[in-house]
């Protein structure tokens, strides 16, 4: 990837579409006193470096029936079996995260699903029976208190004050 220095336009640029993907860039410009067209070319060299990734609908699980979230600890019986483990987790819609960490597990996943019957279903009979995978510990979520997008700096910027 070619070597890009985020300046305090890019940083203001990228807050605002953080908060809200939908933003129009005629309001990010006035916002940050440059043209339309100069935002529309920013954003795209964002993306071409893989800065921005895409946008996303974020839907609420709970508004479609999806009342438990839940993380799971995945312990591996070796460590070459990591591949094929991933390619199996991959075709588990409940699985909405998995992500390779450090500690007492190989992995970590969030997952939603309908109810505990349903989680312990998922649990025993679709985790559990994967190649591969030694054991697993579950936590249940309560509640969710912060979900928010990666922090970007938001820089105070007044084009004006840098003439």
């Amino acid at each position: 990837m070619a070597s890009y220095q985020i300046d305090e336009i890019d940083q203001k640029i990228l807050s605002f579409l953080v908060k809200n993907a939908r933003m129009p860039f005629l309001e990010i410009a006035r916002e940050c006193g440059v043209s339309g067209a100069a935002i529309h070319q920013r954003v795209k060299k964002m993306e071409n470096l893989g800065i921005i990734t895409g946008s996303r609908l974020l839907v609420k699980p709970q508004t479609l029936g999806l009342n438990v979230c839940a993380f799971i600890g995945v312990s591996l019986s070796s460590a070459n079996a990591y591949t094929d483990v991933i390619s199996a987790l991959r075709k588990i819609q409940e699985v909405v995260e998995c992500h390779f960490i450090t500690g007492q597990y190989t992995l970590m996943l969030k997952i939603y699903c309908f109810d505990h019957e349903h989680l312990m279903e998922i649990i025993i009979n679709t985790i559990q029976n994967i190649p591969g995978i030694e054991k697993t510990e579950t936590w249940i979520s309560l509640d969710q208190s912060i979900e928010r997008q990666v922090w970007v700096k938001e820089y105070d910027y007044n084009p004006k004050e840098k003439n």
